[in-house]
């Protein structure tokens, strides 16, 4: 008990001294922002002399700042380890030595800072606190805040995401988009080419002495670029000036929202132009493509084979659901790794449920139906922007997501300065199409050509 309040008052003195010269590092700021001043006023050589050394002493004063800093960040991560080790040996321990350091959390406080923790919901505390106290997700923060209260124009400032931050975001994206884990995502640093070898060839029967045949074996490629996709949110000053944490699942939680709402929807009915070909978009076409790469597989018309749809009218549930099958049978497994996905909207789905109930009145088929197909048991995904009655889907390795690597978030305090909100952007960039279109299939249900086209947010700034 003693050495764990010892270990706790060591800590409170470390974070008092850190706070003493992070007043510091406010106060070069200023002088910094002092010396740019002085630089565009600056007329004589002995002016230039003058500010030439002030320049020196003010990175020799940052650099020694920021090696205290880091030193005492250290310190703490390392007593903290060393308090959680005993903590964790003694868990009593902890709440006693809050107790009698007058530590207490208010219910609405901690009901709030749940609130708050959600986008970190998928990660350990551990691994968020370190992601928070990081020094240069830190440094990212404090440049936010600071923009926030910058009186001058902020023009072109771009904030570079830390790699962790950029991480975080990718994988909150796979949260948010329903369809990235399941098709097949390639991070490329550049334009990318996607290999595939032709159709294996059959071997040649002959005598035990005859001369053997040659087989003809050939390769194809596709070639995917990169598109950007994403926008600009606004974010009420009030939230800024919150914790870090919130500050962060804010951000995040609305980009990583509205960019994976987008890449699912281009997935399924990407245009090709200015965005990924989606798998309705290949499906529909009736002919070659004047932009169809001579190196690619050749071209093939899909529109009447993999476009279907029956009528399910007086029709049982068992005759229904051995329709059903027999029609996703369509698409083509060759060249697939892994199985199938179907996606279709919250009504579609359930209209499949009431068929199974029907069709087994124990209940199997029901269960099967939480999350894949019967019997076929591909996943199932929910996306509403699909109209009714449509089953979109096929084998998820054959369509090739490029995604480029970098991003950044810019922010300007003056967009909405009357409504006392800041304005946050947040891009990435993608690209992407069916490799092998014969892989995929739309079915309707209801006796009804199935829709290849679905309305995108319309690019008015660029309109």
């Amino acid at each position: 008990m003693l050495k764990q309040l010892m270990l706790v008052r060591k800590i409170q003195q470390r974070k008092d001294e850190l706070a003493k010269l992070l007043e510091q590092e406010a106060a070069l700021k200023t002088r910094a922002e002092e010396l740019e001043v002085a630089i565009t006023e600056t007329q004589t050589d002995e002016e230039m002399t003058v500010v030439e050394e002030s320049i020196t002493q003010q990175e020799k004063d940052e650099k020694d700042l920021q090696s205290k800093k880091e030193g005492l960040e250290r310190e703490i991560k390392d007593i903290e380890a060393e308090l959680s080790s005993l903590d964790q040996k003694d868990p009593g321990k902890e709440e006693e030595r809050n107790a009698a350091g007058g530590a207490e959390t208010k219910k609405e406080d901690r009901e709030h800072m749940t609130t708050r923790a959600r986008f970190f919901s998928t990660v350990t505390r551990e691994a968020r606190d370190t992601f928070l106290s990081r020094n240069d997700v830190k440094e990212f923060l404090q440049r936010v805040r600071e923009f926030k209260g910058q009186q001058r124009a902020v023009t072109g400032a771009e904030l570079t995401i830390p790699e962790v931050m950029l991480d975080l975001l990718r994988d909150n994206l796979h949260r948010y988009s329903k369809l990235i884990g399941k098709i097949r995502l390639k991070p490329v640093p550049g334009k990318a080419r996607q290999n595939i070898a032709g159709t294996i060839p059959e071997g040649v029967w002959t005598e035990a002495v005859g001369k053997l045949n040659e087989l003809t074996l050939g390769f194809n490629q596709v070639e995917v670029d990169g598109y950007k996709v994403g926008g600009f949110v606004p974010v009420p000053n009030s939230t800024l000036e919150d914790s870090d944490l919130n500050l962060a699942n804010e951000i995040m939680d609305i980009l990583g929202q509205a960019i994976g709402l987008a890449a699912d929807k281009a997935i399924l009915y990407g245009t090709g132009i200015k965005m990924p070909l989606g798998i309705a978009t290949r499906l529909a076409q009736t002919t070659k493509p004047s932009d169809w790469s001579d190196k690619a597989p050749e071209w093939v018309d899909l529109h009447e084979t993999h476009l279907l749809k029956f009528d399910p009218a007086g029709m049982t549930a068992e005759e229904f659901f051995a329709e059903v099958i027999l029609y996703l049978g369509v698409a083509k497994p060759n060249y697939a790794i892994g199985g199938t996905f179907w996606c279709m909207n919250r009504q579609t789905r359930m209209k499949l449920l009431s068929k199974a109930i029907s069709f087994n009145a124990a209940g199997a088929i029901v269960a099967g139906m939480n999350g894949t197909m019967p019997i076929e048991a591909g996943d199932i995904v929910e996306l509403e922007f699909i109209p009714d009655n449509d089953i979109i889907g096929g084998f998820g390795s054959l369509y090739l997501l490029a995604e480029r690597a970098g991003g950044q978030f810019a922010v300007s305090e003056h967009v909405k300065f009357i409504e006392d909100q800041t304005v946050f952007k947040g891009t990435a960039r993608y690209d992407g199409e069916p490799v092998i279109g014969a892989g995929f299939i739309i079915l309707n249900i209801n006796n009804t050509a199935p829709t290849t086209t679905v309305p995108f947010a319309a690019d008015t700034a660029n309109s």
